[in-house]
């Protein structure tokens, strides 16, 4: 279900998403790696599709994560949160995903995130 969006700019990511979305689906074994940034923080969760569970879920905006990095809105947050989420995954038994970018470029704070979580060794 497709929702209602006021602005122009925003209404042509949600489109470019859900056009990306159809054709990719996360399982238990590789999950999908959802990208959501806003100005001030960068949220990322790794989803298991067929059972429609959330297997992890890490943001800028977390006082763990807050410790590390003030401001969440830029390009250093994105390689800090990168590196982070892929040891967490490790934790939790997972290597392998599906990198959903939720309709965003590939540029800037996504590409710096991708980038830092496939030198800590998540792989996609």
């Amino acid at each position: 279900m497709r929702k209602k969006i006021k602005n122009q700019s925003e209404s042509g990511r949600i489109n470019r998403h859900y056009r990306i979305r159809k054709n990719m689906s996360g399982v238990k074994d590789k999950p999908r790696l959802v990208v959501h940034r806003s100005n001030k923080n960068i949220y990322v969760q790794l989803i298991d599709d067929l059972s429609g569970a959330t297997l992890l879920s890490v943001s800028t905006g977390e006082k763990k994560f807050k410790k590390d990095c003030a401001w969440g809105g830029n390009v250093e947050a994105a390689k800090k949160l990168g590196s982070y989420l892929s040891s967490e995954a490790k934790k939790k038994g997972i290597e392998r995903v599906v990198f959903d970018r939720g309709g965003y470029l590939y540029h800037g704070r996504v590409k710096a995130l991708a980038d830092a979580a496939r030198e800590a060794g998540l792989k996609f």
